[in-house]
């Protein structure tokens, strides 16, 4: 059965949507099946792989018209990566899903069929917390933060991490917290003081491996690639690549635990 991982943060412009992309990517080159399920209305994450944002997808599994099987494209680029896509109609489903039943475990449900057939699903939220958002909280095994290391992505960390208690303790007692992903770093007093903090604070929780700012990270989205299919010497790609290993090894660990 996959591990379900949400990739989650309220604020806007912290590599959210990149680190799904480039994370989801780096998995399935190191040899794992991996699905990409966007659930942010932006739809970012179908775009910056090459998919087209009008196609149907994830609305279309909330609102009971289509199967999640039926609406999953493969890569063509990474064969054992799949997209699960999203598109603007996804903007209704906050006001949509209080109205259904078992609401709050729709995605879950949408979810559950297809498990079996892959090794990790990543799911991008949106910057919000809103219902869909916990919704997607609800369906998880554990939840991924990226962290800007700027003070102000600092501030809204309580906010996320109040919201994830919440869900764990009614909606989804087994529902963890992945790890804190330092973002968008550069070699400066600021930034160096903001993941000095992030490691003071969240001890091993947060990731050793750093994504720092790399050009050829942003260019990559506007030709429908994650970074390193678009350049694999880029600081980016060699970021990602490291990241996604350290994420296996980690996950090996606590799976030899378990034992």
């Amino acid at each position: 059965m996959a591990k379900v991982v949400a990739l989650a943060n309220q604020k806007g412009g912290v590599g959210k949507t990149t680190t799904a992309i480039n994370l989801a990517a780096s998995l399935a080159l190191l040899g794992k099946k991996v699905l990409l399920l966007d659930a942010d209305p932006q739809a970012n994450a179908t775009s910056g792989l090459g998919f087209d944002i009008e196609l149907e997808g994830i609305y279309e599994c909330l609102v009971g018209e289509k199967r999640a099987e039926e609406v999953i494209l493969q890569s063509p680029d990474i064969k054992k990566l799949w997209v699960l896509p999203s598109s603007i109609d996804l903007v209704a489903a906050d006001t949509e899903l209080p109205k259904m039943e078992n609401s709050h475990h729709i995605i879950k449900n949408v979810i559950e069929p297809i498990r079996d057939k892959f090794d990790y699903i990543l799911i991008d939220c949106s910057p919000s917390l809103g219902y869909t958002t916990v919704n997607i909280l609800t369906a998880a095994d554990s939840v991924l933060i990226p962290v800007q290391c700027e003070y102000l992505a600092l501030e809204g960390l309580s906010k996320l991490l109040n919201t994830i208690k919440i869900v764990k303790s009614g909606l989804n007692p087994e529902l963890e917290i992945e790890g804190f992903v330092l973002t968008m770093y550069m070699r400066n007093r600021l930034n160096n003081q903001v993941a000095t903090e992030v490691r003071e604070h969240f001890g091993p929780l947060a990731f050793d491996t750093v994504i720092q700012r790399n050009i050829r990270l942003g260019e990559a989205p506007s030709h429908g690639k994650p970074v390193m299919l678009y350049d694999a010497a880029a600081t980016g790609a060699i970021n990602y690549l490291t990241l996604a290993k350290e994420f296996l090894k980690r996950n090996k660990k606590v799976k030899q635990a378990t034992k």
